[in-house]
């Protein structure tokens, strides 16, 4: 394979990448919309901190409020809901510019890069900052997501590390 394929085939692999977190976070959008209750429970626990360790000092985070825990899930489903949206879109505008310079080929990244980033907001900051550490989350042995966010997140970096390496020429 010639430098030519080299460079487009990398482009496609990255496309692909891109595409494949966008299909992730539109399955995961409408699982939580099909089956609504199986993770409303989920965050209802979380943010009501009641299989957290008996006694524990930080109850008074608690949230016991049914109103502000359909908040929060409907927060987390528009939010992966967008999160696929860009990274859907990221992922035509790369596949619009495979054959194109590289300038316009990185310059189409942006959008890969922002829903990127807004996934590892949800999964790293929503789901293990503030539900494994502010709710206390790592406590419960029944409604503890952070292995699920771990993998979410990390995938979405490593996607990001290789989609951000510079992309050459096609005619190089």
């Amino acid at each position: 394979m010639g430098e030519i394929g080299s460079v487009l085939t990398t482009r496609l692999v990255k496309t692909a990448m891109v595409a494949s977190t966008a299909l992730f976070a539109l399955l995961v959008t409408f699982n939580n919309l099909t089956d609504y209750n199986s993770n409303y429970e989920f965050v209802r626990h979380v943010l009501s901190m009641d299989t957290t360790f008996p006694g524990n000092a930080l109850m008074g985070r608690a949230i016991t409020a049914p109103a502000l825990w359909a908040a929060g899930y409907w927060a987390i489903i528009f939010t992966e809901a967008v999160i696929g949206i860009t990274l859907a879109f990221a992922a035509v505008q790369l596949a619009t510019n495979l054959r194109a310079g590289a300038a316009r080929f990185n310059a189409a990244k942006k959008y890969a890069i922002a829903g990127v980033g807004l996934g590892f907001l949800l999964w790293f900051t929503g789901f293990m900052v503030v539900g494994g550490e502010w709710f206390a989350m790592w406590q419960s042995k029944v409604w503890n997501g952070q292995e699920a966010a771990f993998r979410f997140y990390v995938t979405l970096l490593a996607v990001v590390i290789f989609l951000n390496q510079p992309d050459g020429e096609l005619d190089a």
